[in-house]
């Protein structure tokens, strides 16, 4: 297991602007949660929904992420830990309500869906340029990286469901994308878990 022993020491002058960049994005996140939440029940689509928890279990992320920041490896790594287990339940979550809407052969909005789509996939671009630098960070900066990234590939998927929803008049493209952002979700968990296991198992060692 790699570590970038730069970040884990010590984040230094860079705990500033990291903090100011997690305070933006999670104001971002906490807002288009709510957003695409609402959008998401009201046009009766599971990828919208999906991504909406996303934009949740995110601004967490970030909250606790805020809380931890120039602690020592040890709390960030479990911290990182934390957040891992959380994108792999979510991820589970995700296949649960996939299967509910595909039991009830639901037919999600497609304008809704496109619409909204874009709106989170530019407030999901803002963050993940924000983050961008901090990407190759301890086990903790990089789950904050792989939210950000993961909600932009997400909610590109969405768009591209609307489209097959708009073009098929089938929920079957907004249920594979479910599929999809929890396929990600989990693999991004175990991910976030195998590097943050590495790190605690170095720091005690």
């Amino acid at each position: 297991m790699t570590v970038n022993n730069d970040y884990c020491a010590d984040l230094g002058p860079a705990t500033g602007s990291y903090r100011r960049v997690l305070w933006a994005v999670l104001v971002i996140n906490a807002s288009m949660f709510v957003v695409e939440m609402f959008a998401g029940v009201w046009g009766k689509s599971v990828a919208l929904q999906a991504a909406a928890l996303d934009f949740l279990g995110d601004a967490a992320t970030y909250a606790i992420t805020l809380i931890v920041l120039g602690m020592s490896i040890r709390w960030r790594a479990g911290a990182a830990m934390i957040k891992g287990l959380t994108m792999g339940g979510f991820g589970i979550w995700v296949l649960g309500n996939t299967v509910y809407h595909m039991a009830r052969g639901t037919l999600p909005d497609f304008a809704i869906m496109g619409g909204i789509g874009a709106l989170a996939l530019l407030a999901n671009v803002i963050s993940a340029g924000l983050l961008y630098r901090y990407r190759q960070g301890d086990s903790n900066m990089r789950s904050v990286w792989l939210c950000s990234r993961n909600d932009a590939i997400a909610n590109i998927a969405v768009i591209l469901a609307a489209s097959g929803v708009w073009a098929s008049k089938t929920g079957w493209p907004d249920l594979a994308v479910g599929v999809v952002i929890a396929g990600l979700a989990l693999t991004s968990a175990v991910t976030v878990i195998r590097q943050a296991r590495g790190e605690i198992k170095l720091e005690t060692a």
